[in-house]
C-alpha cells in the first residue's frame, strides 16, 4: 500500500511535467537541465519546511485549530506563499536562466514548472502518506496543478525578462514572483481560514481560472518564440 500511495503522490507531478515538455514544441529543453530543476525543487522543500514550521512555532499557529482571519492571511501570503515561491524563483533565475539553452520566452515557463513540480511531488508524498487515498485524489486535481499554475505565471514573466536589460529585466522577472506569491497566498488563504468555511470552495473557480490563464500565457510565448516556423 505504501508503494501505491507514493506512486499516486508522484503521478500528477510527472503527468504535468510530461504535458509541459510536450507543449514545448519549437525547441525542447535538455533533459538533464530539466531533471536538475526538478531535483532542486525537491531540495528546496527542506528550507521551505524549516521556514514554515519555524514561523508557525513562533506564532503558536496551528492550522487544525480555529483561526482568525488575520493570522490566516499572514501565514498564507507572507509565510507559505512568500517563502515557497521565493525559493522556486531563486532556482530558476540563479540556475536555469543562466543556461545557454534558456533562449526563448517559453523556457521560463518550462523551467519554473519543473522546479515547482519537484517541490509539489516531494511535498505531496507526505500529505498522501498521512491522509491516504482520498487526499491523493483530491490533491491530484487541486494542490499539485496549482503549484504548476503558479509556476506558469512566474515563468511567463521570467521568460519575458530575457529580452530586457538592467532594471527592466529585474522588474519583469520580479513581477512574475509577485504574481506567484499573490496567487499562492490567495489559494492558501481560502484553505487556512476557518471563520468562513464557504470561502474554501472558492479554490475550485480559482483552479478553473488559473487553467485558462496558464493556457493563454503558454500560447503567447509559443507564438512569439524565435523558433516558431510561422515567424520565419
Amino acid at each position: 500500500m505504501t508503494l501505491i500511495y507514493i506512486l499516486m503522490a508522484l503521478a500528477p507531478a510527472f503527468a504535468i511535467a510530461l504535458y509541459i515538455y510536450w507543449k514545448d514544441t519549437h525547441e525542447k529543453e535538455p533533459v538533464g537541465v530539466l531533471v536538475m530543476c526538478f531535483i532542486f525543487g525537491v531540495l528546496i522543500c527542506f528550507p521551505a519546511g524549516f521556514w514554515n514550521s519555524g514561523v508557525f512555532e513562533i506564532f503558536a499557529y496551528d492550522l487544525d485549530e480555529d483561526n482568525a482571519m488575520l493570522p490566516s492571511f499572514f501565514m498564507a501570503f507572507f509565510v507559505v506563499g512568500l517563502g515557497e515561491e521565493m525559493l522556486k524563483y531563486l532556482v530558476v533565475v540563479l540556475y536555469a536562466f543562466r543556461k545557454p539553452c534558456f533562449n526563448e520566452p517559453f523556457d521560463g515557463i518550462v523551467y519554473a514548472v519543473m522546479v515547482s513540480l519537484g517541490f509539489a511531488a516531494f511535498e505531496n508524498i507526505f500529505y498522501v502518506m498521512e491522509g491516504g487515498l482520498g487526499v491523493a485524489v483530491l490533491r491530484m486535481f487541486t494542490a499539485v496543478p496549482m503549484h504548476a499554475a503558479f509556476a506558469v505565471i512566474m515563468g511567463y514573466y521570467i521568460g519575458l525578462s530575457k529580452y530586457y536589460k538592467g532594471n527592466a529585466r529585474a522588474e519583469k522577472s520580479l513581477k512574475g514572483l509577485m504574481y506567484a506569491i499573490l496567487l499562492h497566498g490567495l489559494y492558501d488563504f481560502f484553505l487556512f481560514q476557518d471563520d468562513f468555511p464557504l470561502l474554501g470552495l472558492l479554490i475550485f473557480p480559482m483552479i478553473i481560472w488559473a487553467f485558462f490563464l496558464c493556457r493563454k500565457a503558454m500560447k503567447k510565448h509559443l507564438d512569439v518564440s524565435p523558433f516558431n516556423p510561422k515567424k520565419k
